[in-house]
């Protein structure tokens, strides 16, 4: 088995656990008569919580709110779509995704972006999250068992999804902050491919989980490490590559796209939540100071 790598784990300013995140106050008490601390289910976020990418709503949110420009946004959509369907990940673009990365978060507050958050949650988000995935998931919480969502886009976004399901918590991309604000540097990796594997496999050990006893939930091939880390692996609205391994490994598979091919989605997940600069940096930093007033 090839080394895990080690994802940096420490504590921000607002006493949140960088990595991975509780989702706070907003979630509910975990009923006490059903709990099973060994077990566990992860989530994968784009295309398998919610029609799309996360970071592509929150994009959209920020352009109602005129912080970003239409031609920014469809620049991005773009984007999103060539690396989806093309599959370009060799180390090269994996290196200017990263930095793409560094310059989405560079400069901004981190109350801004968690109050934007929700706003954007509840007008762009909620009404495309899967009904069929939120149900499993629910089923995960009714067996006393914890939930976290594992996404490519920054932490401080999958926790506010994550509080808004009533879920757990959140392990995500982890951007430096400091005196409240976005370095853009990035601590570890981006919580992307074999990243996610060993994300899992860090909280599990602090958290005192089996993962043999844990489920793991994806619509990506690019998941596989996350997926083969775990008891359980479900292919959720899979890409075909997925699905071929689905059926070789004999998976459980739902699709919840009504006929929809994954291509064909008009908003497709990324390789990596730092995508989005790729295509709005010039628009955001022309912008981004309104967030501070």
């Amino acid at each position: 088995m090839a080394r895990a790598r080690k994802v940096t784990i420490s504590t921000d300013e607002h006493g949140h656990t960088a990595g991975w995140a509780a989702s706070g106050p907003d979630a509910p008490p975990t009923a006490p008569a059903r709990t099973d601390p060994c077990a566990a289910a992860f989530f994968d976020v784009d295309n398998t919580v919610m029609q799309g990418a996360s970071i592509y709503w929150f994009a959209r949110g920020l352009a109602a709110r005129n912080y970003l420009t239409t031609g920014d946004l469809a620049r991005f959509a773009w984007q999103q779509l060539r690396f989806r369907v093309l599959a370009v990940e060799h180390a090269g673009s994996m290196s200017r995704v990263k930095e793409a990365a560094l310059a989405f978060v560079a400069g901004w507050r981190v109350e801004d972006v968690e109050r934007l958050t929700e706003e954007i949650f509840d007008e762009l988000m909620a009404p495309r999250i899967w009904a069929g995935s939120r149900a499993l998931a629910q089923q995960h919480l009714d067996a006393g068992q914890r939930v976290w969502l594992v996404t490519a886009a920054p932490v401080e976004i999958g926790r506010i999804i994550a509080a808004r399901l009533g879920l757990t918590g959140a392990i995500g991309t982890v951007a430096e902050i400091r005196d409240g604000a976005y370095t853009g540097r990035l601590v570890g990796d981006l919580m992307h491919g074999p990243a996610k594997a060993d994300a899992v496999a860090q909280l599990a050990a602090v958290e005192g989980l089996d993962l043999d006893r844990c489920a793991a939930y994806s619509d990506s091939a690019n998941d596989l490490p996350m997926l083969s880390a775990v008891g359980r692996a479900v292919a959720i609205n899979p890409d075909g590559t997925l699905l071929r391994h689905a059926r070789e490994r004999g998976w459980s598979v739902h699709d919840f796209r009504t006929g929809r091919k994954a291509a064909r989605i008009a908003v497709p997940s990324t390789v990596a939540a730092g995508l989005v600069a790729g295509a709005v940096t010039a628009g955001l930093a022309m912008r981004r100071r309104r967030l501070t007033r």
